[in-house]
């Protein structure tokens, strides 16, 4: 065994020395990925700041359209009507302006000190879709289908009495000004989606209804009336009002539902004018539920300046029915409801607040673009195993979580932050007029709840790919679900509001809802000059933002474990359930004992004798079972690895029983054919993969319960390279150094001689990025990492792969200077390496075990022969094969082609003097082109034990 050189036992030493073999504390662990990842940051700091400021770009799109449709709206047409009046009818004409003179598109802007009465209507509905009884439908054709009215109530003789008590059959000709249309029951099926301060009905072409117990023959005549001012001519139809009882209000609910232009009742769509429910009314109570269709109207759930919701003619008409019930029809009493009318209001400016129209729907998608980016960025080192890595090397769950949801939460914090305040300053409402605490406290529980969204999904996928497609997929498909049910059930207002409560539990519908609160209060601040949301707001129950918030803040608080949990047991690579987990939390460290699992049983049925070797080194394995701190470093107690197949595939059996105990100080070189399941024992020992069936112990601890603190003490050189590709080596080398608690001077010492014993200090390689790198340099930055601090044990999956010859002696060197105190288990292809490091060699075939010991013990046990080559003319083949017959009968030919012949040649049947007398001879009779004579190679005993396991497999 090599000594150390000076340099390197230095490095060894800082490494080793001033408590390195502690495992590192949760400050250490904290320090270093902190360290790495402001590294890592500062390298893709063009890609943060593009993603950063993407909200501004965003804000400055929204300004500009906003600019836009101002300058639009700024025309005549939609500025108040004015006209050239001569007001006292004596001289020329003076510009007037007013609501008079405008058009519906320039009503808007008008001042209106003293708004237009107007006779208050009825919403009858359409001709087409009115209920009607007639399963023919002849009143469709004939036009004279009655408006239908269903009423219910506890006392059906006092129901039915006040419902024909809305009915007058005076003649259409009496109506003559506004005092008489408030006596009787007119109606519209125009919509009253707005007014315009004024009654749409009254100045379009829609005829207007009376309601009647009966139409007359002459069912429609002209009325003249005037409206502020305004001569207004309408054509009023008669129109039968036909009260239907029924025996609930339930039924009557039923009937409306399942009317309303999309089944129908006979053959007739069934929509009603209006329902009552008179309950409990008698002659001393009057208590009476009138039922409307809101679909007429266009109000959301805040209050609004605009929408005509005609209820009010409903209540007065079954109020003064009631009325005539209790005093008679002949006694004169009405309650009559003259007039309605708006509120008066200032001169205004038309604008159309475009970012609050569409903010909800676009802020959502705004601020959940942050979660596939968080998502990437979680399943990318998933995928390359680099969280696996850092694990490995003793980077705990804890600090992980720490410094990836802290940056995680700055990100967000400043992506919001810049959103609102830019979009403040250029003068966006949604952000201007709502108060800035709420927004905080909205968006900032929302961005908390979306990173634990984003570390729980992040447990469910393997590939980025799939995870950003899935990714952008949610964020635009929630968004357009929540903008199409939830607006549609707060406006609709029939939706009961605990089911909105419930939809909310989506965290789309959730942020959703809280957008279009802010959105409503900022277009009502916009067209009322009120404040936007305030902390008071809160309190009412119909924006529902302060729901939003506990149930934000809440799911926040239950999922924050249940992603911890789901994070911690896809590292682990534990999928048995949670009761498992918590199992495995709450044990303690179990050392040297058995863990009881199910044996699997071999398709196949071997009858075979065990080597003694093999047997020799399971009866080491039980030995060092039964006592404590024996001075083994890994032991491997009959550990099985079984791949189950899928699609009618049968299994694979890739370790079959594997009994190792390898001390410190040793090299244990794992050799085998592709497919021996060299790399699924590694995979095993690593924490890559649980064993089917079997255990292993390192340094005490159970690699099925206590891989935790097997990693403080472990260094893995991967059979595939990860590695981060913005970080240089040096970076690399000095995040698992101080990983592996190095610090200060020990830790620069150490990384600058694993950098010399790997030759990546040569041309500056140490400080160029990883991307950089060719795939021998990534090999060898891989070797270093493994070897950097104190690891008692060390994995290296075929670590020359791809190295060029000096390389590799290169790395040779480094890693017998770094065995000396600590135990290595190596897979290779290459005899020569396995011969130069290995202190003890052991051969896998279709993962069982084939033969174990030193190099030369191999040898000498498999090789105990000579290799005879030569090379003649094809004639002469019989001649060669007499002779070496004759130097030794029982020879075996391994190899025969165009006159080459290649013998083993056993050493207790010939001489090394007599072979070369022999072919001495031989060349006086023949010409013998090449010959030689060769010992016995590590490479002729892996193929000759490699190619009798398989054969004997293939006879079994």
């Amino acid at each position: 065994m090599e000594p150390l050189s000076g340099a390197a036992a230095a490095a060894a030493a800082a490494a080793g020395g001033g408590g390195a073999s502690r495992p590192p504390s949760f400050a250490s662990q904290t320090n270093a990925l902190l360290r790495k990842n402001l590294i890592f940051q500062k390298r893709n700091r063009k890609a943060t700041i593009r993603l950063i400021i993407v909200p501004i770009y965003l804000c400055v799109l929204l300004s500009v359209l906003q600019r836009v449709i101002n300058n639009l709206l700024d025309k005549p047409k939609y500025k108040c009507g004015c006209m050239c009046v001569d007001v006292n009818g004596t001289g020329p004409c003076q510009n007037v302006c007013g609501i008079q003179y405008s058009t519906l598109d320039q009503a808007g802007s008008c001042p209106i000190p003293n708004p237009p009465e107007w006779p208050a209507l009825l919403q009858v509905p359409h001709l087409e879709y009115r209920a009607t009884q007639d399963s023919s439908e002849s009143c469709r054709k004939s036009q004279s289908c009655p408006a239908a009215i269903p009423f219910t109530g506890a006392n059906e003789t006092l129901s039915t009495t006040v419902m024909q008590n809305m009915f007058t059959d005076s003649p259409l000709s009496n109506l003559s000004d506004n005092a008489s249309i408030s006596g009787i029951l007119l109606g519209t099926d125009m919509p009253g989606t707005s007014t315009g301060f004024i009654e749409p009905a009254f100045i379009s072409d829609v005829p207007i209804y009376v309601l009647q117990s009966e139409c007359k023959s002459r069912n429609s005549v002209t009325l003249r009336t005037t409206i502020d001012a305004i001569n207004v001519q309408k054509e009023i139809k008669c129109v039968q009002g036909l009260p239907l009882w029924r025996n609930s209000s339930r039924t009557i609910n039923e009937e409306t539902f399942k009317g309303y232009r999309k089944e129908k009742i006979g053959k007739g769509i069934s929509e009603v004018a209006m329902a009552y429910d008179f309950q409990d009314s008698n002659e001393k109570r009057f208590n009476v539920l009138a039922l409307y269709n809101s679909t007429y109207q266009n109000i959301s759930y805040v209050p609004m300046p605009f929408g005509l919701l005609r209820v009010s003619r409903s209540l007065n008409a079954v109020s003064n029915a009631y009325l005539q019930f209790l005093q008679g029809q002949g006694s004169g009493i009405k309650m009559l409801l003259e007039f309605t009318k708006e509120m008066p209001k200032q001169a205004t400016r038309l604008t159309i607040d475009f970012s609050s129209l569409i903010g909800p729907l676009f802020f959502e998608w705004v601020v959940a673009l942050l979660f596939p980016v968080m998502l990437t960025y979680l399943v990318y080192e998933k995928q390359h195993k680099l969280r696996t890595m850092m694990k490995m090397h003793g980077l705990g769950n804890g600090p992980y979580w720490i410094i990836y949801y802290a940056y995680f939460l700055i990100l967000s914090t400043v992506y919001l932050v810049l959103f609102v305040i830019f979009g403040a300053l250029i003068g966006l409402n949604f952000f201007k007029t709502n108060d800035y605490g709420i927004q905080f406290v909205f968006f900032f529980s929302f961005i908390n709840l979306q990173i634990v969204l984003s570390f729980l999904a992040a447990t469910f996928f393997s590939k980025v790919n799939t995870a950003q497609a899935i990714a952008y997929l949610y964020i635009f498909g929630s968004g357009l679900m929540a903008g199409s049910l939830i607006r549609n059930f707060l406006e609709g207002g029939k939706f009961p509001r605990h089911w909105i409560t419930v939809l909310e539990i989506i965290p789309a519908f959730s942020l959703y809802r809280g957008l279009c609160g802010l959105s409503q209060y900022a277009i009502r601040a916009s067209e009322t000059g009120n404040p936007g949301m305030r902390w008071s707001d809160l309190n009412d129950h119909t924006n529902g933002m302060r729901d939003v918030m506990i149930i934000i803040i809440v799911e926040w608080l239950v999922l924050l474990p249940v992603a911890y949990y789901f994070d911690y047991a896809a590292s682990v690579g534990n999928s048995s359930g949670l009761l498992s987990i918590i199992k495995c939390l709450l044990r303690k460290n179990t050392t040297w004992r058995r863990i009881a699992v199910n044996e699997v049983a071999d398709n196949d049925v071997h009858v075979e004798m065990e080597k003694l070797d093999i047997i020799k080194e399971r009866e080491t394995v039980d030995q060092v079972l039964q006592q404590r701190n024996s001075g083994y470093a890994v032991v491997c107690d009959d550990l099985k690895k079984v791949y189950h197949g899928k699609d009618g595939n049968p299994d694979k059996y890739a370790v079959r029983g594997l009994s190792l105990a390898l001390p410190y100080g040793e090299c244990l070189g794992i050799l085998g054919p592709n497919g021996a399941g060299k790399s699924s024992f590694i995979s095993m020992m690593i924490g890559f993969s649980k064993p089917t069936s079997g255990n292993a112990f390192v340094q005490d601890f159970s690699i099925h319960t206590d891989m935790e603190n097997i990693y403080n003490s472990m260094g893995v050189c991967p059979q595939i390279d990860m590695l981060w590709e913005m970080l240089t080596g040096r970076e690399h080398l000095q995040f698992y150094g101080r990983l592996k608690s190095l610090t200060g001077s020990a830790l620069d010492l150490a990384v600058e001689e694993s950098l010399r014993s790997v030759n990546l200090l040569l041309g500056g390689a140490a400080d160029k990025q990883v991307r950089k790198y060719s795939g021998g340099m990534k090999r060898r930055l891989s070797v270093a990492i493994s070897l950097i601090g104190d690891a008692k044990v060390v994995y290296m999956d075929e670590p020359s792969t791809g190295l060029d010859p000096a390389s590799r002696k290169s790395l040779w060197t480094a890693v017998k200077q770094a065995k000396q105190d600590r135990a290595i288990i190596l897979t290779t292809h290459s005899m020569e390496e396995a011969e130069v490091l290995c202190d003890r060699l052991c051969i896998m075939v279709d993962g069982r075990l084939q033969c174990i010991g030193r190099p030369k013990e191999l040898i000498a046990r498999y090789g105990g022969y000579y290799v005879l080559t030569m090379t003649t003319s094809s004639e002469f083949e019989r001649e060669v094969e007499d002779l070496v017959l004759k130097l030794s009968p029982d020879a075996r030919k391994v190899y025969h082609l165009s006159g080459t012949q290649k013998y083993e040649l056993s050493k207790q049947q010939v001489r090394i003097a007599d072979v070369f007398m022999a072919v001495e001879n031989l060349k006086r009779r023949v010409e013998v082109q090449a010959w030689g004579l060769a010992d016995t190679t590590m490479e002729d005993v892996f193929v000759k034990v490699a190619t009798g396991a398989q054969s004997s497999d293939e006879l079994s």
